[in-house]
This record gives structure tokens, C-alpha cells and sequence, in this order.
């Protein structure tokens, strides 16, 4: 490399170099002196974070100037030191030995002890120190722009150091150096950027100099002009020299890698470069990267996917050149919208609204329906980002026409977007979650689902000429939206099931809040009576625009002189429950004289007068047609009945929201049950109708006695109803009608609750007389009807199984709540309780169906099915259910070998299908402890076994292969994956040498009876005595430290299992001499089946390099081959999205760079990462 030390661009003021100040100022051998902070190295100057970090770059870079290799001796141990190495790199290791020789001395002294580094660290220090440690890199090259980082010296040696440091085995090693080199890299776009931005200055400076005519231009600004423009365009290559290095040593290997936050990483900053720099990096040949992990299993790469796009789908210009890329990836965004991590889907439905607004055709019908439907989600954040995107859709588009539409009423633009609102609801067919579907539009179109008055004269006034008017249907939908928007804007908290409850409101809220309220009432308490005019016999729009007064605020009937329209609004109700005998608008009746009946308001007197005259006569017509309905010699006739009961429905439906004591319903109520039984006629609603409002008579005497409001005789009063009424129910359970029996239950248990000792509780002792207990015959009674009426046969041709399923629809949650409290108390003991109900209904199904089980049989896959639920029951933290499920498994693997086969030696045994029910669990097992599992169940398996492929040994096979999956899980584990380089290289590995350190304990696992169970950790063991018996096992597993190859290679294989399976010997299972062979015909097999993958990797290895094209597409494989810790999406999709597909190089190719040179002169292992993995490399795994 040609010496180019000292050398500046044009006009270089030395900008952070210190001009003036004394060399190696604030430093003294690369270590701090000033603020009280003698001896402290860079690392812990950035870590305190309390020096800006303008004056520690600047005092490094004066540090750098005096003495460059001491300077860079601290940065690079500043980086060591970042990662949570111990360890420091000595001047004589700086300057005698390669950057691989370095990392791997590193290596060896990595702090073990623990997982945990800088970067992953909890704690406000560990955040901040993560902010510093990126702005520290920031500013470093900003400072050094002008001069340093073009010197071939400091950026050569800090990209060697970082892309090395990103190929080691060690996490924390390969995480800190790549979040470096990708900051390193945005702050070189950065000044890419100002260069390109200086050369096109300095153009047009030439173009301007040299246009002029020859006796008025300047030949030596002439010179001075091209001098600068070349210095410009030398500095131009060398950044990006320095961009290609870090791309193509860093990025194109650590965007795959096994750590789903290093992949995080390179997403996030790749997308930032194409936002800062689109003229280099927003094309195709970058964009494929985050096409590419669009498809990666974890839900935060996804989700940097899906941000970075945003950042560019925000600029208009940049969405213009996202064409083909959206044309690629468009399906892909769209299924994330259901992606299983909330904020990944939140996210794409923002991405999609920005493609939306950024073109309306990319989007076809059915993508945006996908879409649309997500409104009625029960996760707000999801529902919010859908209701944005509807809103965009649907009602941003306006007409050249409607520019001059009215803003208000039914001409207005606001009605013909309420009308598209009630259209979409109704085609959407859910029409009960209409509150969903506002809340949902709430944050984008509040002001339209507030303008109550276009609403009000859409359902008022009449069309105009030419204007078609809403449907019946349409007009029901209109009221329903129109109550849920008042709901919102009243209580300002999404509805039931969407949201965790209220939250308090800001001034600003609160204030909208009654000013809405305050528009509500003075609008509604004016057409409210005009719309129950209209639709008095309509029970549904009736039913809701009953439920508007609670939202009013009275004060308003007063102050704004309303008292007309309010006595206006109780006509109508009156009318209105005149009208109607349906429970539902009676009760919406009820509630609306309890809004209104409020003794705070001067209104009172007025509604209270309202309602006494109207329970006045009801009551007088039911004591009325009571007595003819129950006169004696007579037979009642079908009239009588329909008007004792409507009355009597009235009547229920008040007595819910109004004390109706002082009109003494209990006798006429008793009577009419008391003839009921005796008579057996009694019609069931009469009956059921009767028992609520005797039901509402006693709980409100019990609220008159609890406060003390009652007179002296009124609790034994209520004592002798209170028992009365219950004896009543009870001789009701025995009744032939299960609608009256049903009825009668649930008021039992009410009253049960109500009045047990529980009622004496908060300081109300005096109520214990009322305490009632249930006698031995009602307890009887109550459990006859749940056994012959809820927990029966729905189905002839279900068994137990199909049963119990068939409850969890209507059971379910209380199912979920007993379970959990089980686990709560013993986790051990509720595994092993499912277990045993599974394997009881496992007996039941071979008693019924025979020996030869068919797995496809409805029985079965109800067992299955059943599993299935038990599992999901566990949970997502699969350590806090560590040791319960592997006692499950433990249990079911003995269940299925317990009893032999039947037909004798040589089938399988009796119970081996269980084996099939048993792989439901599996996924809760964690990686170690599967192995374990896997163990515990070769020693039940003879050699036969172990090689049956017959369909009758399917459930083995599968139950295995289930113990056997999971092995491409992300880890947390500090040693993790292998990097591409080291696994092409590792075919050509040595044989293991020994490691100049000692293994840590535990990694040396022996496989001898001595030592198998010794193990600390043996829990299952501690349990229970246990026998010897000899095992069947894999070959001696040792865990070596030399390379090995990707696929043999695990980062658990240095875990000790949390669970050593216990060596009981078991009565049913006999001895096995031939284990050994066993053992070593499965370790032949697996050896084979490790070459032939093998081999099959070599042979995709050697064809990739032989077909690199440097014309990269859209989707098209990197320059280095795709054997890499991970990989994003199967080949076969990638060939399918990049057939046709022809682009520039990958390489990095700044617009403005135009005499390019190559570094012909670099170190080896300056930009070369492979050659630090040469053959001795030793990788260590690190508990």
C-alpha cells in the first residue's frame, strides 16, 4: 500500500484534531487525565458516560497524533473491553502478532463465568453505555473526516480488527464488533455523502470558472478547482474501499447469522444507508438483504425489516423507486399482517398504509380485504394501524364534485363518508362489534364519528330528489355506530376486551371530554324523542338509542331550558314499553329512568313523577290479572296468560333498576308460584319470569337491611322470604321443564353465594341471621342437575374424549382457571394428574376398540386433541415447567412400554401409540432436557426397535423425531454458530489437538455407570430410589475445542442437562445385555448419516462458487455461498422470486466515484476474515 501519512483534502482545518493543543493532551499511555479520571481506560470513560463525547474523540485523536500505535493499542483493547473480555491486547502482542493470532489469545481469556456481556446487560447504566458506545463511533469519524481515516493506517487496522472480531465463535465477540462495523459503516455513508456533496459543489464551481469568457477567468482557480475535485474523487474511492471492506467482510455474513439480535443489527443500519445515501444503496442489490429476512424466524428481525422499509416508503421520491421491490416482497408484507408477534403486524399494516399512500394500484382488492377485517381485532395497537389503513383507503380520495359539498348535514361530504362507514360495517358481516370497528377508526376519523348531527339527518330528514335513501338494514347499522361513537367519546377508553382498563386522562382530554358530552346532550335531547318517534316498534334501533340518555349530562335540561323535550323523551319511553314485550328493550327502558331519576339534578322531581305513575299501573294491572288468572273453577285462557306475563315482564325488567319494596310483590309472586307446583300447568315463562322478580324482591330488602335503612321486624322479615323462596326453587329443580329447572339453579346458586358466611365480612356481623347453608338434600339436588343436564352425552357417537371436549367451549375458561391453581400448588403433581387422565382415557379406547389401535380414529384424535390443549395450559416460560414436563414425559414413556404386546415377542408393545399422544409435548421441553428424554427412552428399546420402520412402530419413530427437532433455535448461550468462513473451512480441519486451556467443568461429559449418575443436577433421581440398569446411549459425547463441522456442531453440547433420567430398574422391562451394540450400531448409523450431509454441503459449497455471477438480482445468492449459520428462506423460494431478475454488481459503487482504484497493498488479514480461521483455530464454548 502506497504510503500516504499526514495527507488532508483541500481545506482541511484539522476539525477535531486539536489544532493548537499540546500532543497527547488528557492522555498519558492511552489513558485519561483529566476530571478526576486518572488510569481509566477509553472503555470506562465511555461506560460512565458523564464526558461528552466530543472531548474524549478529541482527546484520543490528539493522543493519535502524538503517538499513532499507542492510540490505536487503546482503541482496539476499547473494543476487547466492549465485548466483556478481561483480557487486553499488549503493545508487543500489537505489534508482533496477526489480528486471528490476537482474537484467539482474546479467546482464551474470555471471562467464562458468565453469559452475560456490555450489550445484553440490563440496567439504565447498560442502555446508556450502548447510546455512548455508538455515538463514541459516530463522532470518532466525523472528527477524523478530513485527514485520519484517509492515512491507510487507523480505518485499516479498526476494520481488520472488527470484521475478525465478527467471525469468532464467541458472542460476544461477533455482537459488539458487528453493531460496530454497521455504525462504522453509517458514519462512512455519512461523510460518502458530504464528499459527494462537496465534489458536486466544486463542479459547479469548475463549470461556473470555466464558462466564463477568457479575459475574466481565473487558470489558477481553474487548477486549484480540479486539484480539490481530485483530492475529492481519491477520497470518494477510498471510502468506498473502506464501505466494500466492511459490506462484504461484515454485513453479507452477519445479516444471517445464529443470533437473531446481531441479524437486528445489520437490518436496522442497511436500512438506514439506503435512507441517508439513496443514490448508492437504494437499489436492488441492497434491498434483497431486507427482502430476504422479511422471512426470518424471529419476530425482532422482522420487525427491523419492516421499520427500515417504513423509512423509506415515508419519502415519496424513495417509494417511487421501490417498485419491483414491492412488487417481489408485497405478498410477503401482506402476510405479516397476521405475523404471530403483535408489533411485527402492527407494523406491516403501517408499511402497507405507506405503500397505499405512496401508490394506489400496487395493492390489489384482495390485499387490502386481508387488511381490512384486522379492524375487529382484539389487540388495539393492530386494530388502530387497520383503521388507519381503511380510513386511507376508503375516505381520503375526494371527488372534484364533492370540493364543494356543505360540511355538515345530510349533503354534506361527512354523510356520504358515514355512509361508506355503515356500508363496510354491514359487509363485513360482524355487525355485534361495532364498538370494535369505531374504536379502531377512533385516532384517524374521530371528527367524522363525531358528527352526530350529518347522523341525526340521515336518519331524520328525507332524501332528496335523485338521493337513494338508506335501507331498513342500513338505518339499524347507523344507530348502532352512532351509540358506539357517543360511548367513546363519553368514557374515552377502548371497549370490553380490547384495552387493560382505563386510563387516567390528560387536562387536554378531559376537557374534550365534557365538551363532547356537553354536544351529545344539547343535540340528542332534541331528536332523541323524533327518533323513538320514528322507530317506536323497532326493537333493535329502539333498544339502542335507549341506551343514549345515560350518556347526557342533566344539568343541560335545566340550563339550556329543555324541559320540553324532556318531557317529550318520557312519552316515548312510555310508549315505547307499551309497545314491546321483549326483555331486551324493556330493560333499555328500566335503564333509562334510572339514568335519568338522578336526585342530583333538579330533573328529578319531573322523571320521579314519570315513573311512579307508570309502576303504578302496572303493578295495579298485574294484581289485577292475577286474581282472574288464578280464580279458582276457572281454566285460564291463552289471553289471560300472554297478559300476565308481558305485566309481569315489565315488572322484572323495572324491579332490576328500581326498588319496587313499597308495592309488596313477594305474595303475589309466591302465590304464583306456590300454584305453579301445585297445579303443574303453570305456563314456563310465567314460572321463570316470576322466580327473577322474587329474586330482585329479595336482594333489594337485603340492600335496605346491609345499610341500615330497614325497621326493626324487616331482617327476620327477609330471613323467612330468603328460605321460603329457596325451598320453592328446590321443589323447581324437580320440574319436568328444563328451561324452568335451568332457571331455578342459577337463582339458587346466586342466592347460595349471596347469602353465605361471606355476608358477615367488612364489619357487617349483624347480618348473621341471614347467613344461609345448604341442607344435605338441596346439595343433592343441585348436584343431580349438573350431572343430568350440564355434563352429558351431546353426541351418541362421541366417547369420553369427544365429551370433554365438547364442554370446552362452554367450560373452558373454568377448566384453564382449575388447572392453573393445581400448578400453582404443585407443579410436579398436576403433570403427573394430566398424564394419568390421559392415560386413563388411553385404557378406555383399547377396552372399547381393541388391541390394534388405529391412530386415525376419532377416539384417538380426541385423546390427542386433548393433549394438545393440556400443553398449551403450560405456558410460554418453558423453565418455570422444567422439571413437571419432564416428569410427564418420564411417566408417559413408562406408560407405553409397560405392557407387552398381545401377539408376543417381536410387535410392538401394547401401549406404544401413547408414545404419539406423549410428542403433544414435546415442544416444552428445552434443548437439554430433550436429549435427556431421548436418553430415558433408548433404555426401554431393544436392538429390534431401534431399526422397525413398519407403520405399527410409526408412534416411536414420531415421538423421537419429536425429542430430535428444535436443534436450529436461536440461543442465548455466549458461544453460538459458525460462521461461513469457518465452515468451509472446517472440512479441511486438522484432527483435535489439545487445548493449551483447561476445560471448563461439565463440558467433559462421561457416558460410564460411575459417572452417569453423579451428576448434581440429577433431580429425577433425588426423587425416588433408583436401580442401576444398563442404558442405551449415543457414543461417549466429549466436547472438543477444535472446529468442527456446522452441522455437527451445537452450541448446547457444552449444557449439562438440567435432568439425568433416573437408572430405576423396572419390573416390566428386562435387562440389556446387548446394549453396547445397540449403542454402537445407532452411532454407525448416525456417523453415516453426518458424512452424507456432509457431503452434500461440500458439493452445494463447491457448486455455488462455481456459478457466482457478479450481476446480482433482486433475489439473487451473495458472493460468498449461502453454508451459513442461518438461512433465511429455502433455496427453491429464492430461485422462483429471482428468475428474470438482472442487476448491478453488489458491489459498493458511490454515484459520484468515477477513477476507481483498488487496494492492491493491503495486509492479508486486514480485509480478508477466512485467514484468521486457519486450521489450528480452537473454538471454546462458554457456559
Amino acid at each position: 500500500m502506497a504510503a500516504k501519512k499526514g495527507k488532508k483534502a483541500l481545506g482541511d482545518k484539522a476539525k477535531g484534531g486539536g489544532a493548537g493543543r499540546t500532543p497527547g493532551l488528557g492522555r498519558v499511555n492511552g489513558h485519561h487525565q483529566e476530571n478526576g479520571m486518572e488510569n481509566m481506560t477509553l472503555f470506562e470513560v465511555v461506560k460512565m458516560g458523564k464526558s461528552a463525547t466530543q472531548s474524549v474523540v478529541d482527546d484520543w485523536i490528539e493522543a493519535y497524533k502524538h503517538d499513532r500505535d499507542i492510540a490505536l493499542l487503546d482503541l482496539i483493547n476499547f473494543f476487547i473491553q466492549c465485548s466483556g473480555c478481561k483480557g487486553a491486547v499488549s503493545p508487543e502482542m500489537f505489534r508482533h502478532m496477526q489480528n486471528s493470532e490476537i482474537i484467539r489469545k482474546m479467546t482464551e481469556e474470555f471471562d467464562e463465568d458468565s453469559g452475560d456481556y456490555p450489550l445484553t446487560m440490563s440496567g439504565p447504566q447498560w442502555k446508556k453505555f450502548r447510546i455512548s458506545f455508538c455515538d463514541f463511533i459516530a463522532v470518532l469519524v466525523r472528527q477524523c473526516q478530513y485527514s485520519i481515516i484517509y492515512d491507510e493506517y487507523m480505518m485499516d487496522t479498526v476494520i481488520s480488527l472488527l470484521t475478525g472480531l465478527s467471525d469468532s465463535q464467541v458472542r460476544a465477540f461477533r455482537h459488539t464488533s458487528t453493531l460496530a462495523a454497521m455504525k462504522l459503516m453509517t458514519a462512512l455513508v455519512n461523510v460518502a455523502l458530504n464528499l459527494s456533496i462537496n465534489m458536486d459543489n466544486t463542479q459547479r464551481q469548475y463549470e461556473a470558472e470555466r464558462n466564463k469568457v477568457v479575459a475574466k477567468r481565473a487558470n489558477d482557480r481553474l487548477e486549484l478547482l480540479l486539484q480539490k475535485r481530485k483530492e475529492l474523487q481519491e477520497n470518494q474511492d477510498e471510502i468506498e474501499n473502506m464501505m466494500n471492506a466492511i459490506f462484504k467482510g461484515v454485513f453479507v455474513h452477519r445479516y444471517r447469522d445464529a443470533i437473531a439480535e446481531i441479524r437486528a443489527v445489520c437490518i436496522e443500519e442497511i436500512g438506514v444507508w439506503m435512507k441517508l445515501y439513496s443514490d448508492a444503496f437504494l437499489n436492488d442489490s441492497y434491498l434483497k438483504y431486507v427482502g430476504w429476512t422479511m422471512h426470518d424466524k424471529q419476530g425482532e428481525v422482522r420487525l427491523k425489516c419492516l421499520t427500515a422499509l417504513q423509512g423509506l416508503f415515508y419519502s415519496r421520491e424513495l417509494g417511487a423507486r421501490l417498485e419491483l421491490f414491492t412488487s417481489r416482497f408485497k405478498d410477503r408484507i401482506v402476510s405479516m399482517t397476521l405475523d404471530k408477534e403483535y408489533d411485527v403486524a402492527v407494523q406491516a399494516v403501517k408499511l402497507l398504509t405507506l405503500v397505499l399512500q405512496s401508490s394506489d394500484e400496487v395493492l390489489t382488492a384482495e390485499d387490502c380485504e386481508s387488511i381490512y377485517h384486522l379492524v375487529y381485532s382484539a389487540h388495539r395497537p393492530i386494530a388502530v394501524s387497520a383503521g388507519e389503513f381503511l380510513f386511507k383507503k376508503l375516505f381520503s380520495h375526494r371527488d372534484p364534485e364533492e370540493e364543494g359539498l356543505p360540511r355538515r348535514g345530510r349533503q354534506s361530504l361527512n354523510g356520504s363518508l358515514i355512509k361508506t362507514t355503515v356500508f363496510f360495517f354491514l359487509e363485513s358481516e360482524l355487525h355485534e362489534h361495532g364498538a370494535y370497528l369505531v374504536d379502531s377508526l377512533w385516532d384517524c376519523a374521530s371528527e367524522l364519528l363525531k358528527d352526530w348531527e350529518t347522523m341525526i339527518s340521515l336518519l331524520l330528514d328525507e332524501p332528496m330528489s335523485g338521493e337513494e335513501a338508506l335501507t331498513d338494514r342500513q338505518e339499524t347499522a347507523l344507530v348502532e355506530i352512532m351509540l358506539c361513537a357517543i360511548r367513546q367519546a363519553c368514557e374515552c377508553h377502548p371497549p370490553v376486551g380490547r384495552g387493560t382498563g382505563k386510563r387516567v386522562l390528560s387536562a387536554k382530554e378531559k376537557k374534550t371530554q365534557l365538551d363532547d358530552r356537553t354536544r351529545i346532550t344539547e343535540m340528542f335531547a332534541v331528536a332523541l324523542p323524533l327518533l323513538l318517534a320514528k322507530y317506536c316498534v323497532d326493537i333493535d334501533k329502539v333498544t339502542n338509542l335507549l341506551q343514549i340518555p345515560k350518556y347526557f349530562d342533566l344539568d343541560i335540561y335545566t340550563t339550556g331550558r329543555l324541559e320540553k323535550h324532556l318531557d317529550a323523551l318520557l312519552r316515548q319511553i312510555w310508549e315505547v314499553q307499551d309497545k314491546h314485550t321483549d326483555t331486551e328493550v324493556l330493560e333499555a327502558c328500566s335503564t333509562t329512568y334510572h339514568a335519568l331519576c338522578n336526585e342530583e339534578f333538579t330533573i328529578f322531581n319531573r322523571v320521579d313523577i314519570a315513573r311512579s305513575q307508570l309502576l303504578d299501573e302496572l303493578v295495579d294491572k298485574f294484581n289485577r290479572l292475577l286474581e282472574d288468572f288464578l280464580q279458582e273453577g276457572e281454566e285460564p285462557d291463552e289471553d289471560d296468560a300472554y297478559q300476565v306475563l308481558s305485566t309481569l315482564k315489565k315488572i322484572s325488567a323495572f324491579h332490576n333498576a328500581h326498588d319496587l319494596s313499597k308495592w309488596d310483590l313477594f305474595t303475589s309472586n309466591y302465590r304464583l308460584l306456590n300454584t305453579g307446583l301445585q297445579n303443574g300447568d303453570m305456563p314456563e315463562q310465567i314460572v321463570i319470569h316470576a322466580m327473577q322478580c322474587t329474586h330482585y324482591i329479595i336482594l333489594w330488602h337485603l340492600a335496605k337491611v346491609s345499610d341500615g335503612s330497614s325497621l326493626k321486624g324487616d331482617m327476620v322479615n327477609l330471613r323467612k322470604q330468603m328460605r321460603a323462596f329457596c325451598l320453592m326453587c328446590q321443589r323447581y329443580l324437580n320440574s319436568i321443564n328444563n328451561a324452568v329447572k335451568e332457571q331455578a339453579f342459577t337463582i339458587l346458586c346466586d342466592l347460595l353465594m349471596i347469602f353465605s358466611h361471606q355476608i358477615m365480612s367488612s364489619g357487617r356481623e349483624q347480618l348473621e341471621p341471614l347467613v344461609y347453608t345448604p341442607d344435605s338434600s338441596l346439595q343433592a339436588d343441585l348436584l343431580n342437575f349438573i350431572l343430568d343436564q350440564v355434563f352429558i352425552d351431546q353426541d351418541d357417537d362421541n366417547n369420553s374424549t369427544g365429551q370433554s371436549r365438547s364442554y370446552y367451549n362452554d367450560y373452558g375458561d373454568i377448566i384453564k382457571d382449575t388447572l392453573s391453581k393445581t400448578r400453582q400448588i404443585d407443579k410436579v403433581q398436576c403433570a403427573k394428574t394430566l398424564v394419568l387422565s390421559l392415560q386413563a382415557l388411553f385404557n378406555e379406547m383399547l377396552s372399547e376398540l381393541g388391541f390394534n389401535v388405529d391412530r386415525s380414529t376419532s377416539a384417538f384424535c380426541g385423546i390427542k386433541e386433548l393433549a394438545r390443549r393440556f400443553s398449551l395450559t403450560f405456558g410460554l416460560d418453558q423453565l418455570k415447567t422444567r422439571e413437571a414436563i419432564a416428569m410427564l414425559h418420564k411417566d408417559g414413556i413408562e406408560f407405553a412400554f409397560k405392557e407387552p404386546s398381545p401377539q408376543g415377542q417381536g410387535s410392538p408393545p401394547l401401549n406404544l401409540a401413547f408414545l404419539d399422544i406423549l410428542s403433544e409435548f414435546s415442544s416444552k421441553l428445552i434443548r437439554q432436557d430433550r436429549r435427556s428424554v431421548h436418553m430415558y427412552l433408548e433404555r426401554f428399546m431393544t436392538v429390534q426397535m431401534a431399526l422397525q420402520r413398519e407403520d405399527c412402530w410409526l408412534p416411536l419413530i414420531s415421538y423421537r423425531n419429536s425429542l430430535q427437532a428444535g436443534g436450529d433455535d436461536d440461543t442465548m448461550s455466549v458461544v453460538s454458530g459458525i460462521s461461513s468462513r469457518g465452515s468451509t473451512r472446517s472440512k479441511k480441519s486438522k484432527p483435535a489437538t489439545s487445548s493449551k486451556r483447561k476445560l471448563p467443568e461439565g463440558e467433559l461429559r462421561l457416558t460410564s455407570e460411575e459417572n452417569s449418575c453423579s451428576s448434581s443436577d440429577a433431580v429425577w433421581m433425588n426423587r425416588e430410589q433408583n436401580v442401576q440398569t444398563p442404558v442405551m446411549m449415543h457414543s461417549p459425547h466429549l466436547t472438543s475445542t477444535v472446529l468442527r463441522d456446522p452441522k455437527k456442531m451445537r452450541p448446547e453440547d457444552s449444557y449439562t442437562p438440567a435432568f439425568t433420567m433416573p437408572t430405576e430398574q423396572h419390573s416390566h422391562q428386562p435387562l440389556c445385555p446387548h446394549s453396547t451394540q445397540v449403542t454402537w450400531m445407532l452411532t454407525q448409523r448416525q456417523q453415516a448419516e453426518a458424512r452424507q450431509q456432509q457431503e452434500r454441503v461440500s458439493m452445494h459449497y463447491a457448486k455455488m462458487r462455481n456459478h457466482i455471477r457478479r450481476g446480482s438480482g433482486l433475489m439473487e445468492d451473495d458472493e460468498e455461498p449461502i453454508v451459513e449459520d442461518v438461512m433465511m428462506s429455502s433455496e427453491d423460494r429464492l430461485e422462483d422470486i429471482n428468475e428474470g431478475m438482472d442487476f448491478d454488481t453488489i458491489d459498493i459503487d458511490l454515484p459520484a466515484s468515477k477513477n476507481r482504484r483498488e487496494r492492491t497493498e493491503l495486509k492479508p488479514d486486514y480485509f480478508d476474515p477466512s485467514s484468521i480461521m486457519d486450521d489450528s483455530v480452537r473454538i471454546f464454548h462458554f457456559l
